[in-house]
């Protein structure tokens, strides 16, 4: 037996690899909801939980090692959660690079859990430095853990959710169950467990007071999503697609402690489609204006979801932006991905949410199977139509755990060398070829998608006009950073 403490939870992160010079000063940084969730889930039953945050705080693995010794836990576990495709797979680099030097430095037990973990056990354990991968969402698999390891059992058999090795040989266990009682299995955060100085807004989220970014809070209303895009994984950890909901009660609790007791107003919702069962995202709206919190809140929303009768309400309590997934504007292209919607309905959505002050932070795709260079700048074209007030450029990425890494490994399409290189904003970014043009042509057309848009005039006298001449100023110090691509480079 150790010390007191039954389990230490790793956040990692990258900052600089992920994002390179964005990641200095314009992205945000988010508190890491899901492992707080976990480790308050395990402080409700009993046991001894810290958190290193180190993303938030930028460490290194030989000092997030050197933490762990200092904490000397029964179990260290790295989980590499995403709130978004994209944010977990990018991050397993310095995942892995932390289990190897907690491995190094300290004779400790290590898990890994998470989105990208549970979309690629077999291999997560073969290639990294752990002793267990967590699939699924893990809180009952990590409470099953620390109770055999309490009682120095070397028998993992019972633990639900888990894979090992024993005697060379890989073992896979049932999957635990799915979280039936959210409110219970989702509790109120441990953010006390946080950094919570550390934490800051997107730019964009901040535009009305770009000086006040900090601090910044985020909470899940529901886990999953009922769709099945071919290019996300959000799912992976849940085993099917589906969507359950924590009580809007709950979840205005919660608020009210970020507000009332860390002063956040800046808040992310980051369930995958917020704006979807009306009774339920209505009553937290309902909710939060009768506390009368002064929030500045952002959530997803899918443009086929959105009631205008509901707009005016969502302003009042303080939703400023939604986030919508647009992806593409060819109709073809868009319903080879299960978008199935018309140019002009997003049009009339768009301008129905900007007519009730809701900003729109669109989000467009490139690269998807059926992308031509001319559907790409149909999709440009609609951008720069649009004119929302942001926009984010991605390319089609075939993150493990999407029906578009399926189809990658079936066509033998090039996929990054190393995980980093899923990163939409790294320099060894690979993005996937269509069947028309190359992963270069895509990634090409991407970067300069994102410079054309914001440095287009249209759009700056627009955000000038909204938001004053230093957001003007700040997005042209944000286009002056032109990421490095190894892709481009020859």
């Amino acid at each position: 037996m150790r010390g007191k403490t039954d389990l230490v939870l790793i956040n990692p992160g990258d900052r600089k690899q992920v994002y390179q010079e964005l990641g200095k000063e314009l992205t945000a940084i988010e508190p890491p909801f899901w492992i707080t969730v976990i480790a308050a889930y395990l402080r409700n039953k009993g046991f001894a939980v810290h958190i290193i945050d180190a993303n938030a705080e930028n460490l290194l693995p030989d000092e997030t090692a050197l933490k762990v010794l200092e904490i000397d836990p029964l179990l260290a576990a790295v989980i590499v959660y995403g709130s978004h495709p994209s944010a977990s797979t990018q991050n397993m680099t310095i995942a892995g690079k932390i289990c190897t030097a907690i491995k190094t430095k300290i004779s400790v037990k290590v898990a890994i859990g998470g989105l990208h973990p549970s979309a690629l056990p077999s291999r997560t354990i073969e290639d990294e430095d752990v002793d267990f991968v967590i699939v699924g969402e893990g809180p009952l698999t990590l409470k099953s853990l620390i109770e055999t390891l309490r009682q120095s059992k070397n028998d993992y058999s019972l633990v639900p959710g888990l894979w090992y090795c024993d005697r060379g040989k890989i073992k896979r266990n049932p999957p635990a169950p799915l979280i039936q009682d959210m409110d219970e299995g989702l509790p109120v955060a441990a953010w006390d467990l946080l950094p919570m100085t550390r934490y800051r807004a997107h730019n964009w989220h901040c535009f009305d007071d770009i000086d006040k970014r900090m601090p910044y809070g985020a909470i899940y209303t529901s886990l999953g999503c009922p769709y099945s895009c071919i290019f996300c994984c959000i799912n992976a950890p849940f085993g099917k697609s589906g969507i359950r909901y924590r009580s809007p009660e709950f979840v205005v609790e919660e608020i009210g402690l970020l507000t009332d007791k860390y002063g956040i107003k800046n808040i992310k919702i980051v369930d995958e489609l917020f704006i979807l069962n009306e009774k339920h995202y209505m009553a937290i709206v309902d909710l939060i204006i009768q506390k009368g919190y002064g929030l500045n809140l952002w959530a997803y929303a899918r443009v086929d979801t959105i009631k205008y009768e509901n707009l005016h309400k969502m302003k009042k309590a303080g939703i400023n932006w939604l986030g919508l997934g647009i992806e593409s504007a060819s109709a073809a292209v868009r319903d080879g991905a299960n978008k199935q919607l018309k140019r002009k309905d997003i049009t009339d959505v768009v301008r129905r949410i900007q007519l009730a002050d809701i900003r729109v932070g669109a989000n467009y795709l490139f690269g998807l199977p059926d992308d031509t260079h001319d559907t790409m700048q149909e999709t440009l074209d609609m951008a720069m139509e649009l004119n929302t007030e942001w926009a984010n450029f991605y390319c089609a990425m075939a993150y493990p755990g999407s029906k578009l890494y399926e189809i990658a490994l079936q066509n033998d399409w090039k996929l990054p060398e190393a995980w980093g290189g899923f990163s939409q904003h790294s320099f060894d970014m690979l993005p996937l070829p269509t069947r028309y043009v190359s992963a270069r042509e895509v990634l090409k057309f991407r970067d300069n998608a994102f410079h054309t848009y914001f440095d287009n005039t249209d759009y700056l006298n627009m955000i000038g006009a909204k938001f004053g001449s230093k957001i003007n100023a700040h997005i042209h110090e944000m286009t002056k950073i032109r990421l490095k691509r190894k892709l481009l480079e020859n």
